[in-house]
């Protein structure tokens, strides 16, 4: 899961910024930045982000307060980045809910270390259902939380709400075949899906959206007389 993890990073500083997301895209994340808590504000409602970076000392709003909002919405997990020696911005930040921090300067590789160590704990399923609203699968990433459907690029793409339930039963049944009655019966029931030809209007929307070539799907097989099969990338051939 770490491949595909989007990594925000909130620093004033243009050169730490850039660098620091220069170095995480060569560890492998995906990483979106931002300049002040605002920025990060709006990145935050446009993209799903895995875990946040957090410069303390910003100009405005700090670092303090931003983490202290994100654990008031959401539960995403919080580095904070501090240049202070006083352990006291250290404590209040650990009090606020943040889950680890780095005093700057840091080796760049300690910081990765640190956010693998952390994405670890938060979206290990034995840790509880903290990351269960993000649903993976090739490239993909599916928010529940958002209904955002996000590429390994970070592109959002719109799904209507029936496309996301359609999309998060077939991600729950992989490599099961499903009849069209059972798809039915697992988004909304009939009320939602009243006659098999929506199913099969609703899945061609969907593989325009998510397949490579809609044409030759590599996610959503149809299994003729039976219904369809949904595959993970890695599986298809």
């Amino acid at each position: 899961m770490e491949r595909f993890a989007r990594i925000l990073v909130v620093d004033d500083q243009p050169d730490i910024r850039e660098a620091l997301g220069a170095h995480l895209e060569r560890s492998g994340f995906s990483v979106t930045l931002a300049e002040n808590a605002s920025a990060a504000r709006k990145q935050l409602e446009s993209s799903a982000i895995d875990l946040a970076v957090l410069d303390i000392m910003m100009p405005g709003e700090d670092g303090l307060s931003l983490c202290r909002h994100l654990r008031e919405t959401q539960n995403l997990p919080v580095i904070l980045l501090t240049a202070l020696t006083d352990d006291t911005d250290r404590i209040v930040g650990l009090e606020l809910g943040a889950d680890d921090y780095v005093t700057k300067p840091f080796n760049p590789r300690e910081l990765v270390a640190r956010i693998k160590a952390v994405l670890r704990r938060t979206q290990n399923p034995g840790d509880g259902p903290q990351k269960a609203h993000l649903k993976r699968f090739g490239t993909w990433v599916l928010n529940l939380h958002k209904g955002e459907l996000m590429d390994q690029n970070g592109v959002i793409v719109p799904l209507s709400a029936g496309e996301i339930q359609l999309l998060t039963v077939f991600l729950d049944n992989c490599d099961n075949v499903l009849t069209r009655d059972e798809l039915i019966d697992l988004t909304k029931g009939r009320d939602a899906l009243p006659f098999e030809r929506s199913v099969d209007n609703m899945i061609s929307r969907l593989r325009r959206k998510i397949e490579p070539n809609p044409k030759e799907p590599i996610y959503i097989r149809t299994v003729w007389g039976g219904g369809y099969r949904f595959v993970t990338q890695s599986d298809a051939p």
